[in-house]
């Protein structure tokens, strides 16, 4: 049974630095899609990161590259968004989602998969950005 266990949200001030970490377990493929989603109150919810974790191929938003970071400690199958210089607009709740098995898919000109790519879900975390 796959499961996506999210964990590091809370509040920070304008420009400061969070990290989320999604523990990801019930698979053993050594290749697979791994995103960071998010959706602010009255806003549909849109795509911040993906890795593939075979290549380390990492994929971001143009609205958060340059500021986050997604990375993975296989060992531990545990991904991680690393989130700096934060901004009130970052406010949302997080989600982690998982492909297992399944290449990063990019469609069109996106610059990530969208979230019909993948199947398993996390509950989510609530990251708060004060300004």
């Amino acid at each position: 049974q796959v499961q996506v266990v999210e964990s590091g949200g809370g509040s920070v001030q304008s420009g400061g630095s969070l990290r989320l970490s999604c523990a990801a377990s019930g698979y053993t493929y050594s290749g697979n899609c791994i995103g960071w989603f998010r959706q602010a109150p009255g806003k549909e919810r849109e795509g911040v990161a993906a890795i593939y974790t075979r290549r380390g191929t990492t994929f971001y938003a143009n609205a958060v590259r340059g500021r986050f970071t997604i990375s993975q400690d296989g060992a531990k199958n545990t991904f991680y968004l690393q989130m700096n210089n934060t901004k009130p607009e970052d406010t949302a709740m997080y989600y982690c989602a998982a492909s297992p098995g399944r290449g990063c898919q990019l469609l069109g000109r996106n610059p990530l998969p969208s979230a019909e790519e993948f199947q398993y879900w996390g509950q989510g975390t609530q990251v708060t950005v004060s300004s």
